[in-house]
């Protein structure tokens, strides 16, 4: 198995030691909380059903993607040549032709900047649309305010049985509910799709076990709950509606509409090829089953994205197979009549650094960033914003990742502006500047 680590020295096995995908993506018995909408306030109408938000981990350059150079010198511009897409006037690296083809489905945001220069930081900026409170190291898994998938669960909620919000293969650093509460944590879908065996946890009953051995299990499970639930008055544990939590699990395990959802085999040959017969083509194509069943936010992880060191080697095995599986995504989805109620966005925590290091890398740069963005009624044909010359900084319609991710809770139906309350009372807006991007709501 591929481990990308950063340059921290963090990998996504790593969370899964320290526990977080067991505190915050934890079992499915948690995940299930989440499929209630709690009653509040009306948002804004809804342009999109659910968001497939695809994190490249690490900070991908704007340069030898969706922001070319080509005529900064050589220190700056890098190796790779500039190409024009299907957009008058919108250049990409030359390593994207199939997204250069469909620019006509999508937006380009090229003017998002900000001041978190880490991987800690940037992450919660761009996963919650909140600063960081307090100085944050770089390979800090931090959550001060409740990330976007978090807040979708909490406020859009899901079809009864279906765990609203996904993590793919793991939550990234900041993906978590914090004062929502662990109901609203990702599901984690750690297992490899491309994998011939593939199951999910939780879902699928376990190897060997029969519907009749696994009621006779769960008629155990009721006993030992109904004597935890004995202890748990003798103790003043406040958690005493647990069992109901493992009930609906168990329902999930025998529905067949879940075991559907995740039944990836079911698509054609031809599709799955399609999407790259390869971990992260599999988990795009799986993201789609997932909205195609009426989740609404699914983040999928991928790592490998923060080259300090042999950039444009590292790309040109890179950028091929990535980009082909997003291209086919978004066709998909079109093809499906999905494309105008499923957001497809794909970013990560910042840019990379405006000259080539002496390792034939670039650093972290928060000063520039790019952001597809794609579907619930988003504009085509769309290049938002400008750096400079160079890729230095923002300089044409500068934004914040308070706009990104206002425009994101716009989409689903949700007020940025909404004031939610910390359990200790404390009252805080979901975004402090909820000013959604107007050229991409359409």
């Amino acid at each position: 198995m591929t481990l990308h680590r950063t340059c921290d020295g963090m990998t996504r096995r790593d969370s899964l030691q320290i526990g977080l995908t067991t505190i915050f993506g934890g079992g499915l018995a948690n995940a299930l909380r989440a499929t209630s909408r709690p009653v509040g306030e009306a948002g804004p109408a809804p342009k999109a059903k659910s968001c497939i938000l695809i994190w490249l981990d690490g900070g991908p350059t704007h340069y030898e993607t969706f922001d070319p150079k080509p005529n900064a010198p050589v220190e700056y511009r890098g190796e790779f040549k500039a190409i024009p897409t299907r957009t008058p006037g919108m250049m990409f690296s030359e390593h994207l032709p199939k997204l250069a083809a469909l620019s006509h489905r999508y937006s380009v945001i090229r003017s998002i900047q900000h001041n978190q220069g880490n991987h800690g930081a940037g992450n919660h900026y761009m996963m919650t649309g909140a600063p960081p409170r307090v100085p944050v190291g770089c390979g800090a898994f931090v959550s001060f305010h409740p990330s976007m998938g978090s807040v979708a669960a909490a406020e859009v909620g899901a079809p009864p049985g279906v765990p609203a919000y996904f993590a793919i293969p793991s939550m990234t650093r900041s993906g978590g509910p914090n004062f929502l509460g662990a109901k609203y944590a990702p599901f984690v879908v750690e297992n490899d799709p491309n994998h011939p065996q593939f199951r999910v946890r939780d879902v699928a009953l376990p190897q060997g076990l029969t519907d009749d051995r696994f009621a006779n299990r769960g008629d155990l499970r009721t006993e030992v709950d109904r004597f935890q639930r004995h202890l748990d008055k003798q103790t003043g544990d406040p958690a005493l509606a647990l069992d109901q939590h493992y009930q609906q699990a168990a329902e999930l395990m025998t529905s067949k509409e879940a075991q559907a959802a995740f039944s990836i085999a079911r698509e054609s040959e031809r599709v799955r090829d399609a999407y790259g017969r390869n971990a992260f083509g599999q988990r795009l194509l799986l993201s789609r089953r997932l909205v195609e069943a009426g989740v609404p936010f699914v983040t999928l992880h991928h790592g490998g994205w923060d080259h300090h060191t042999n950039l444009f080697s590292s790309l040109k095995k890179l950028l091929p197979s990535f980009e082909a599986s997003i291209a086919t995504l978004i066709d998909d989805l079109h093809q499906r009549g999905m494309l105008e109620t499923t957001m497809v966005i794909v970013l990560g925590e910042f840019g990379r650094t405006p000259q080539i290091n002496k390792d034939a890398g670039r650093d972290h740069w928060s000063n520039a960033m790019s952001v597809l963005f794609a579907g619930g009624g988003t504009p085509g044909s769309q290049c938002i914003g400008a750096t400079d010359a160079k890729g230095f900084a923002a300089v044409e319609r500068i934004l914040a990742p308070e706009n990104f991710v206002s425009t994101v809770y716009s989409k689903l139906g949700i007020d940025p502006g909404k004031v939610v309350y910390a359990p200790n009372g404390r009252p805080s807006h979901l975004v402090s500047e909820p000013t959604p991007i107007a050229e991409l709501m359409g």
